[in-house]
């Protein structure tokens, strides 16, 4: 049975002793000083709401009692200090008395910050609750997915131990509520919150939350087991101490100092056990347990051998979870005896550090006994191995926050968890925009998408959606998709299952308005680049296409990128490389393949444009380590370094030998100029600027003409490109600046 902790000390009228809830506190927690929490106390207490000024406890109600609550339960997890004020005001701020800001100015930032981000994970109880179905054709469940979201959301496992707090004191007094609140609330502690408490390996919170919402989940099975028990409550307890008396006075006579205690089984434990092995009350054996505490490691082994003395031990119930742990760490020995009067009893032996260990949830139970996690992700269990790591490590690190920063760093967030307006989780690749999202919720959505709101707010279509976004399409009857959602360069569509629909879509319109409009899209660019000389009866060749026109319609329809045939524009008018000539010809003049420093293979390390050429003693080749010569008439003479001729010669001519690397055509740019047009506006130049750098874009030149009558300006740019591709993906980012009116390519001369 539940035990359910109440709120101490209280006056016979109900009010709470602050200074002395204080010091119970203090002496529970050990903390050095309690200021900051009587200064949280008192501020949580002078915003109560109306009538409660005096201290009337009315929790379901009162924000102040509550975060008392939640800052008891959070003491017995040994928390720190910062947790215990950020639980006391979380109530105040959450019901908007009691700003962030204001936190943050009169504690600390590092206490407003874990308000906000428990803040973060109570959107889902403003939500519809999570269905056991799956939703939108996604593989895992909508619970496993609201739990995924939940750990994603948590970078400091205190969030966690807050929530928990939180909802533990929520169910405790949902009992006040109407039934259907009572329904909802039950609903979502038992299907989201029991089994992160189960995960985290927090057992003294799980059974609470399990039990309780049992309770309102499934009245007559909990009344019906709860009656059982309490019929047998005497004799099993009368019972249970004669076991502790006569294993106490065994283990006093080797010189063991042991705490023991009969462990209740919880309500919701043993219907789940009946439920599963499809048995009756009474063969549920083990809600006569006892566990025993003892000083060290080997005690454990005396007090079992004293357990088996005095009664008969069952073949194949023992189990030795000290000397081969538990996969998660769990420690500790089973057994089970036959007890006075033929009854079974079971027994836990272990030591006190074992016994939090379990209880404190550095042993979560979840690998041996969760049954909910084969559809996991991989991200997803090893955020769960963070948290457990920072439960188990937090009490022994004085100042943990360097240490969660590091850990933080070792999880990858590589999948978005947000909600539809009714309050399903979708599951999105990190990345996902709300065209990737809308195409996810349904292709009718997708193709008819306009824009989108995320927490009521109209954001633009191109943003990335984070963890907890509730998001919102907004629809046009008959809209169709726009070819921009296509283009990579502009960030519409991250994933590939929306780009693949959008294509599909282009697809199935007719090919002559394809046809028009892939010409449209192609010529459009090629004026913007200044590719003038264009064969495009070579380019669609290049691209695989027989027919011009075939390019234009797959290029209308999204069967072809822009990019690529870009790609193939460029590789059409760019200057041929020259081939080298085969091996060993000619032989005379140690020399071959004569080349300009501009098109050759080799680059010439601090010097500027000289003739190289390849010696054939050697015969270098690209990726063979070489070395040059300063010939009298040839330019460099290029050898390879172990070349007899070439170590001769340093031996004689040491300065003419020079450095030479191997050239890397891939590292190759071009100048090209840009020209700007723009509404001039204050930073728009620092803009345009920091799309360069997130480019890696070296600029050359720049130069800008502003005409202040129109309040219009000209920005002529000069930018080394190596390829087209990336030009047409600056060109793009430029243009979506805001005040940018035109982008275009100029030609040298121009």
């Amino acid at each position: 049975m539940v035990q359910v902790r109440a709120l101490k000390p209280v006056h016979d009228d109900g009010r709470v002793d602050t200074l002395l809830w204080l010091q119970q506190l203090q002496a529970d927690t050990r903390l050095p000083d309690t200021q900051r929490l009587l200064e949280a106390c008192e501020l949580a207490q002078s915003l109560r709401q109306p009538g409660l000024e005096h201290g009337t406890i009315d929790q379901a109600l009162d924000s102040y009692v509550t975060g008392l609550e939640m800052a008891e339960i959070l003491a017995t997890l040994k928390v720190d200090e910062d947790t215990l004020v950020a639980a006391i005001l979380y109530r105040s701020v959450w019901e908007n008395k009691l700003s962030l800001e204001q936190v943050r100015q009169q504690f600390s930032t590092s206490i407003a910050e874990l308000i906000h981000g428990v803040l973060q994970m109570a959107a889902i109880s403003t939500l519809q609750h999570p269905t056991r179905d799956n939703i939108l054709g996604q593989t895992d469940s909508q619970l496993a997915n609201v739990r995924k979201m939940l750990v994603s959301l948590v970078d400091d496992v205190r969030l966690a131990l807050i929530k928990l707090a939180e909802r533990t004191c929520a169910i405790r007094e949902v009992k006040h509520a109407n039934r259907k609140h009572r329904y909802l609330v039950s609903r979502e502690v038992f299907d989201v919150y029991a089994p992160l408490a189960h995960r985290l390996g927090i057992g003294s919170i799980k059974w609470e939350l399990e039990d309780l919402s049992f309770r309102y989940l499934q009245p007559n099975a909990y009344k019906q087991i709860a009656s059982l028990l309490d019929e047998r409550r005497l004799d099993r307890q009368i019972y249970i101490d004669s076991i502790l008396h006569q294993v106490r006075a065994e283990l006093e006579k080797v010189g063991i100092q042991a705490q023991m205690m009969g462990r209740a089984k919880h309500i919701y434990s043993i219907w789940r056990k009946m439920q599963r092995k499809n048995i009756d009350f009474s063969q549920v054996y083990d809600t006569r347990a006892v566990r025993i505490l003892v000083p060290g490691d080997t005690d454990c082994y005396t007090a079992l051998g004293v357990v088996h003395a005095l009664w008969c031990n069952i073949p194949n119930e023992f189990d030795d979870y000290i000397a081969t742990p538990k996969e998660n760490g769990y420690r500790s020995l089973h057994t089970a005896v036959i007890g006075p009067q033929g009854k079974v009893v079971e027994v836990q032996i272990r030591t006190q550090a074992m016994h939090d260990e379990a209880e404190l949830g550095v042993c979560a139970h979840w690998l041996y006994k969760g049954t909910d996690t084969q559809h996991s992700s991989r991200s997803y269990e090893d955020k769960l191995a963070w948290l457990r790591q920072v439960l188990e490590w937090h009490e022994e690190v004085d100042d943990n926050s360097e240490f969660v920063d590091q850990m933080r760093n070792d999880v990858t967030q590589d999948r978005v968890y947000v909600f539809t307006p009714n309050g399903h989780v979708v599951d999105l690749p990190y990345g996902a925009t709300p065209v990737d999202f809308a195409y996810r919720v349904h292709t009718d959505v997708g193709n008819t998408c306009r824009g989108a709101k995320v927490h009521g707010r109209i954001v633009p279509l191109i943003i990335r959606l984070q963890t907890g976004d509730q998001v919102n399409i907004l629809t046009e009857k008959g809209g169709k998709p726009s070819r921009d959602w296509l283009n990579p360069n502009l960030g519409y569509i991250n994933t590939s299952r929306a780009r693949a629909k959008v294509a599909y879509w282009f697809k199935q319109q007719d090919k002559d308005k394809n046809t028009a409009a892939g010409k449209q899209l192609i010529e459009r660019e090629m004026r913007r680049l200044a590719l003038t000389e264009v064969d495009y009866n070579q380019l669609c060749i290049r691209v695989n296409f027989q027919k011009v026109n075939d390019m234009y319609a797959a290029l209308g329809a999204g069967d072809l990128g822009l990019p690529q045939v870009i790609n193939a524009a460029q590789a059409q008018l760019e200057p041929q490389i020259p081939a080298s000539q085969p091996k060993g010809s000619p032989k005379a003049g140690n020399v071959a393949r004569h080349h300009s420093n501009t098109s050759s293979d080799v680059r010439i390390a601090g010097v500027g444009n000289l003739m190289t050429t390849l010696a054939t003693c050697c015969t270098p080749l690209p990726g063979d380590a070489i070395a040059g010569y300063i010939t009298l008439n040839r330019g460099i003479s290029v050898h390879r370094q172990d070349c007899h001729n070439i170590m001769n010669l340093a031996k004689c001519h040491g300065q003419r030998i020079i450095e030479v690397n191997w050239q890397d055509h891939s590292e190759r740019t071009y100048p090209v100029n840009i020209v700007i047009q723009v509404i001039d506006r204050t930073g728009l130049l620092r803009d345009v600027m920091l799309v360069l750098g997130d480019e890696k874009v070296n600029v050359i030149s720049i130069n800008t003409v502003i005409d202040k009558k129109s309040h219009s300006a000209i920005i002529h740019l000069t930018i080394d490109i190596p390829r087209l591709q990336l030009l047409g993906r600056v060109m793009d980012k430029i243009s979506q600046l805001p005040n940018v009116l035109d982008v275009r390519r100029q030609k040298h001369g121009h």
